[in-house]
């Protein structure tokens, strides 16, 4: 199985729009506030760090290259080719390898896993943004590229976020400039239960093995100035059995 060609479109359309500097886009947040944060949660359950890791839906790459200063090999993944553009060109001197895939294909993560092995992967804000068919085999192409010494690292928008951004949408002056470009290209976030999340995991074969709450912080402002943050969980899992 595989995602839909209009959501594959729905992607390539945002990305070539999206601005090139960084912070530009509504989730591409300093990597200080999202991917530090995450990785000291983390690191502290990685059976092997000398493992790739693989930032699945790496987008621009923003956090890729983060990843890229501490661990030996990694590798940012996504869907979109102009996505995958723009990490490339943020990244010249070539920290991070960059592939297209399409994470909800199982074939196509098992064709990875093969050329990498077992790799260890950070994932941010993907699974609430699949279609609702796409998230179990996403699920399943995750406990693929683990294999049997990897870990996954998963952040997903909690249900709290979905009245936050109702809010932000519906405003009296309309979206904020940055979620706009996401709402007009039909790539809303959707509404998973927080416990579906793990459910979809245990369904791959995953044991959860730490989970836990914290707001993630987008790049756009309140009216009042402030950072806009979302209710997120996140979750460690394995393959355990």
């Amino acid at each position: 199985m595989s995602v839909t060609s209009r959501y594959r479109e729905s992607w390539e359309g945002f990305w070539r729009e999206a601005p090139r500097e960084p912070g530009g886009v509504f989730w591409d947040a300093d990597p200080k506030v999202t991917a530090a944060l995450h990785l000291a949660l983390f690191e502290p359950h990685l059976a092997d760090p000398g493992l790739t890791l693989l930032d699945l839906g790496c987008g621009n790459g923003t956090q890729t290259r983060y990843f890229a200063d501490r661990f030996p090999r990694v590798v940012g993944a996504d869907l979109s080719a102009a996505a995958l553009d723009h990490a490339r060109r943020a990244d010249p001197a070539g920290q991070a390898a960059y592939r297209l895939l399409d994470a909800a294909d199982r074939g196509a993560a098992e064709t990875l896993h093969a050329e990498l092995g077992d790799a260890n992967v950070y994932m941010r804000g993907v699974l609430h943004q699949c279609e609702p068919a796409d998230r179990q085999p996403l699920a399943d192409a995750l406990a693929a590229l683990v294999g049997e010494r990897g870990r996954v690292f998963l952040v997903e928008l909690s249900q709290g976020a979905r009245p936050v951004l109702g809010a932000l949408a519906q405003g009296p002056a309309g979206p904020p400039p940055k979620l706009a470009p996401i709402l007009r290209h039909g790539i809303a976030p959707g509404e998973v239960a927080d416990e579906a999340v793990p459910a979809h995991l245990r369904a791959a074969g995953l044991t959860v093995l730490a989970a836990g709450e914290l707001p993630l912080t987008t790049t756009e402002s309140a009216p009042d100035g402030s950072r806009i943050e979302l209710p997120s969980r996140w979750l460690v899992a394995a393959r355990t059995g």
